[in-house]
């Protein structure tokens, strides 16, 4: 194998599909936006996405890649459909199609079975204007013509990128309309690595009788049994359910050196004030980060921006016990 050439077919087919990205760029029109238009407008019924062959495995991938970013959708199986699954398809639902030709037999099928219920829309996204596709869709997008990389212009390649990179747009276009957010984005990806990075100091922190706290006029015997029984290392003090004061154990260990008798110490002469308090919002590993810069082991959490009203405690070992880093 002559690794130059080997290289500069690489580069080749590289540029044939960058080509193909720059006309679709340049095709984005009111189609374009009547298609979001229409999927976002489906309130009462399904989008469902098919295609045949490599067109079929990018209808896949729009219908993953709509889901998860907050447009329900799935994927019809253009063969089965004609074998009774043309049954998923109902009143009030959107039908997208996917196909370079736009005449593909499995899905002339579906075309006759959508366009005998007004009640269902037609989404044709197709590169030929003279297709059945084309002709009998509500929505239609003619992508341009292009020519695939490789012999003799007839490997799907160059044509499937485009029509990946419109799935791309499309949903990204639809999540911003929807303004769905990285929190919504958590919801819907609870596994994985995309969930560990979004998640928030309000998952994991400690609450209610968890937080170790006493009053500001505790006895020093109460603040030392509290932070002792509560094993999160640190000591909220408290005034009027406010935040007023924080001790830590190597706050205590110091305090210890330093007085014979520290048990009849003022808590609120020794406290630490105004702790440093994070929205219970803010990404655990954001705070992971301020944690090591302050260096320091525990936050105090609280939420509309109201610092002094503590609802939580987020410690480091809460955050690595997640494997977020």
């Amino acid at each position: 194998m002559q690794k130059l050439k080997t290289k500069e077919i690489a580069k080749n087919v590289i540029q044939f599909e960058i080509n193909a990205l720059k006309n679709l760029k340049r095709s984005i029109n009111k189609s374009f936006i009547e298609i979001v238009k229409t999927i976002l407008n489906c309130k009462n019924g399904k989008i469902i996405i098919s295609g045949v062959g490599k067109s079929g495995i990018i209808a896949r991938k729009w219908a993953a890649t709509l889901s998860s970013t907050g447009t329900s959708s799935f994927f019809l199986d253009a063969s089965n459909a004609s074998h009774g699954d043309m049954g998923q398809i109902s009143s009030n639902d959107v039908v997208i199609l996917i196909s370079n030709s736009g005449q593909s037999n499995e899905l002339n099928n579906i075309i006759q079975y959508v366009t005998r219920n007004k009640n269902i829309k037609l989404i044709g996204i197709t590169s030929r204007k003279d297709s059945l596709l084309y002709k009998y869709s509500n929505v239609k997008f003619l992508v341009p013509k292009i020519k695939e990389a490789g012999l003799e212009n007839i490997v799907p390649t160059s044509s499937t990128t485009a029509q990946l990179a419109l799935g791309d747009a499309i949903s990204i276009a639809c999540m911003n309309n929807k303004n769905f957010t990285k929190f919504d984005f958590k919801k819907i990806h609870p596994s994985g690595s995309l969930s560990l990075k979004l998640k928030t100091v309000g998952d994991l922190m400690s609450t209610g009788k968890k937080i170790p706290n006493v009053n500001e006029n505790a006895s020093m015997e109460r603040a030392i049994r509290e932070i002792n029984d509560k094993k999160l290392g640190v000591l909220l003090i408290k005034k009027n359910s406010n935040t007023v004061g924080i001790l830590t154990d190597g706050d205590l260990k110091r305090i210890a050196q330093k007085y014979k008798k520290f048990e009849n110490l003022d808590l609120k002469k020794i406290m630490k004030k105004k702790p440093l308090s994070i929205d219970k919002d803010t990404l655990a590993a954001k705070a992971l980060s301020i944690m090591n810069s302050k260096k320091i082991t525990s936050l105090c959490v609280h939420e509309n921006k109201r610092n002094n009203k503590t609802i939580g405690i987020i410690h480091m070992h809460d955050i690595l016990r997640s494997n977020i880093n």
